[in-house]
């Protein structure tokens, strides 16, 4: 069985809140997705100590430059998790194979969106897309914060 993850995460990879605000964004997560409600759904808060990746999973489908809009290899970006996981990625800088430029994997082109954050909260089959512009703003208003989200699929 496969499952569907929206999460939220600061748009700032190493930022966390403050608890209640915290707990005032799960609260609007909870008004906008209602399947939470009806008890098909599950959301779950992370704090991580260090900066996670937060993935699209099945969903990622290319990664692009910002500097020279090459396309950088997914193989290249498993690769360079898999060699920083023990480091808790303690540096989002990297040398990208298509240019040799330096720069944060946080800024690379998404296709599904990715991102990485050291507090999520997830909602486990929501049940529902993306939240809109809107409901977005309303979850930074809560958090205090830009959000970003990324839709999973495992």
């Amino acid at each position: 069985m496969s499952d569907n993850i929206l999460s939220v995460i600061p748009a700032d990879p190493h930022w966390q809140p403050a608890p209640e605000a915290a707990d005032r964004t799960v609260a609007i997560v909870a008004e906008l997705v209602p399947a939470l409600a009806d008890g098909f759904a599950e959301v779950e808060v992370s704090w991580h100590d260090a900066v996670a990746i937060v993935d699209c999973g099945a969903n990622l489908e290319r990664i692009g430059c910002p500097r020279c809009a090459g396309s950088v290899g997914i193989d290249w970006w498993n690769e360079l998790l898999e060699t920083r996981a023990d480091d808790g990625l303690a540096t989002l800088l990297a040398h990208v194979p298509c240019c040799g430029a330096e720069l944060s994997i946080d800024t690379l082109e998404y296709e599904w969106p990715c991102g990485f954050a050291r507090f999520e909260i997830a909602v486990w089959n929501p049940g529902r897309d993306w939240f809109t512009g809107e409901e977005l703003t309303a979850l930074a208003d809560a958090l205090g914060r830009p959000v970003r989200q990324v839709l999973a699929h495992i």
